[in-house]
């Protein structure tokens, strides 16, 4: 690291801390050289995503730009915005550790929506009218209905399970003592 004073490369760090809610570190350093004390940031340099749009178009992924179309369909629904940068980090996360640096805009709108759907369901439908153009009522119907099947699955495999439990009152089997008495 050079001093921003003499230029010299050796320096010495004095602290390091956590800085930008884990994000980075901070180090204050002193230059072996002159003496002075400056102040550095080491980050983890993230490979650009780039998103191609439906029209082909190549942009870089834009964190902010996501957060505020979610931010949208969220609205009046009681979601905290830390919540849902939260949720906006999540999805940056997951494309970050992709190998492919490239991905479409329609999944993107696919991981927001799968993710979504099980934080509100006002957003989801919201999120999902403006991702996939709804045309119309029918539009909202059948994604509407689509949720409620979906729900209507874990519902049944929840109660479904619960009924698979083996209780002693619902076995009816013969033990040795009571085929002995039987015969």
């Amino acid at each position: 690291m050079r001093c921003p004073v003499c230029q010299h490369t050796n320096s010495r760090v004095l602290e390091s801390r956590s800085a930008e809610s884990g994000k980075s570190i901070r180090r204050r350093r002193e230059c072996l050289n002159c003496q002075h004390r400056f102040t550095t940031y080491e980050r983890i340099e993230f490979v650009t995503v780039t998103v191609i749009k439906k029209d082909g178009k190549k942009e870089s992924f834009d964190k902010l730009k996501l957060l505020r179309g979610i931010v949208r369909s969220c609205e009046k629904t009681g979601i905290e915005p830390t919540e849902l940068e939260a949720f906006v980090d999540e999805i940056e996360v997951e494309l970050q550790g992709r190998t492919q640096r490239e991905v479409t805009s329609a999944e993107i709108g696919e991981i927001v929506l799968s993710k979504l759907v099980h934080i509100s369901e006002v957003a989801y439908i919201r999120f999902a009218s403006v991702y996939r153009k709804f045309k119309g009522i029918r539009d909202f119907v059948d994604t509407l209905n689509h949720l409620q099947n979906q729900k209507n699955n874990l519902d049944f495999n929840s109660t479904s399970l619960e009924s698979s439990e083996i209780s002693p009152d619902t076995i009816d089997c013969e033990t040795p003592a009571t085929l002995a008495t039987s015969s």
